[in-house]
């Protein structure tokens, strides 16, 4: 449960930089039924893929389900959810760890913001 509690902390603090600077963030999946570990959330306007290989520097993440990495076609998971292609095209699962730190939150964030920002202009 500590494990946990602290993973939930990280992926809040996570969401809540992107929310701050990225209009129109959309989470994917529920805001509390949900792994502690893991948020997936698309970037408008945006292609996933690009965005990772971008913050790929700062970043390790993954724009589908762990068991289709290297796959680029919409995830079956937000398929079912019935997600946008569109929304869907923008889709990153980003999970945290019990190693990482806040600090590696605060630098995650700051890489894919601003590949958000060089990407959406």
């Amino acid at each position: 449960p500590k494990a946990q509690a602290y993973l939930k902390t990280l992926r809040d603090q996570l969401h809540a930089h992107l929310q701050a600077e990225i209009p129109h963030l959309a989470l994917n999946g529920h805001a509390e039924e949900r792994l502690p570990n893991t948020l997936n959330v698309s970037f408008p306007g945006v292609s996933g893929n690009e965005l990772l290989e971008m913050a790929a520097q700062d970043v390790a993440a993954s724009t589908g389900s762990a068991c289709h990495s290297g796959d680029h076609a919409v995830s079956g998971v937000l398929g079912a959810m019935k997600v946008s292609a569109t929304r869907a095209i923008g889709a990153v699962r980003l999970s945290v760890g019990i190693y990482t730190t806040p600090a590696d939150i605060d630098r995650a964030a700051r890489a894919l913001i601003a590949a958000w920002k060089v990407l959406h202009a």
